[in-house]
């Protein structure tokens, strides 16, 4: 590829998220962190944790996030009495016009290009696996067939941090499988004057296709061919590597806050990110700062805190800002 094809590329692959953002803006004020987060997710083929209050506007960025981008979406209410066959679909008998009778396959809700999972937490654990098993291997198994989840598919699972009764959280292990958790800011008060505007006017406003949804993959194969260099690679490397307490080069919150770092899997989405991140700044080459960008949103649901940590009220984003003051 030459110098004069890859900034093409590049620029082309600016000017899709651009108008990709920019129409989800005309629906959800503010945001836009949030929004290039999830943008960012989904074109690195990996999953996003939404948490925030209720009424944020959770639901309606991923609805909206569908719609801009051609994409079938589904809606899952996860509660606690949701079975692993309402996600995934299961085999039902069917019967035909001659009276012989046959079992057939009926897709469930997971089928689709972008799921938004509600409340994820509120479903129990064996519920969780079944999801956590499609995002992860991109197919469903009933009865001892595969059934493959094709094109796109992206899950945006969203959990409420306030309401713990009735919850089942998401183990250590499941919650490593999402790229990234991305925490929903109530608005300011200009975007609140914003959103009453534009939700009790007698018209709302509709989102308006700009891109088709294989778009997404081919912009997702074209970010894993930006160049890393080894120091850059080594950098992401040790930042993950700082994360766990033991580590000789630990700062001192995570020697003694933290009980468990980030794992190899998130090294794998920070590199990733960037390289998206990369190109979104118009460079055709990856640099710690984005890197640095990338580490809160990707690191923050890996780091498990300790006894000693909760108690203290430390959180996740303190302690990799702790790391990240290391360098």
């Amino acid at each position: 590829m030459t110098a004069e094809e890859q900034r093409k590329k590049l620029q082309l692959f600016c000017d899709d998220v651009g108008k990709l953002e920019t129409e989800i803006g005309n629906i959800l004020v503010g945001q836009k962190n949030v929004l290039r987060s999830a943008v960012i997710a989904m074109i690195a083929g990996g999953h996003v944790l939404l948490e925030g209050v209720p009424g944020l506007g959770k639901t309606l960025l991923v609805k909206t996030l569908a719609e801009a981008v051609e994409a079938k979406f589904s809606r899952i209410q996860f509660t606690p009495d949701l079975m692993p066959a309402d996600l995934t679909g299961t085999n039902m008998m069917i019967e035909n016009q001659e009276g012989g009778r046959r079992f057939e396959f009926q897709p469930g809700p997971v089928f689709s290009n972008i799921v938004l999972a509600d409340e994820i937490n509120r479903a129990t654990p064996k519920t969780q696996a079944a999801l956590l098993e499609a995002m992860q291997e991109h197919s469903v198994t009933v009865c001892g067939v595969t059934h493959p989840l094709r094109g796109l598919f992206f899950v945006m699972a969203t959990q409420n941090p306030l309401e713990m009764e009735g919850t089942y959280p998401l183990p250590e292990a499941q919650l490593d499988r999402f790229f990234c958790k991305i925490l929903v800011p109530f608005p300011a008060c200009d975007e609140l004057v914003a959103i009453l505007n534009r939700t009790t006017a007698a018209e709302f406003p509709k989102v308006q296709p700009v891109l088709p949804s294989g778009r997404i993959l081919e912009m997702g194969q074209l970010a894993r061919e930006i160049p890393a260099i080894d120091e850059v690679v080594r950098f992401a490397a040790e930042m993950v590597l700082r994360t766990h307490p033991d580590s000789p080069h630990a700062p001192p919150l995570v020697r003694k806050y933290v009980r468990f770092g980030a794992s190899p899997r998130g090294s794998q989405a920070l590199m990733l990110g960037a390289k998206i991140n990369a190109v979104l700044d118009g460079r055709f080459h990856v640099a710690r700062e984005d890197l640095r960008t990338l580490a809160p949103m990707v690191l923050r649901h890996r780091i498990i805190l300790n006894f000693e940590g909760q108690a203290e009220n430390i959180n996740a984003d303190n302690v990799i800002e702790d790391v990240l003051r290391s360098f």
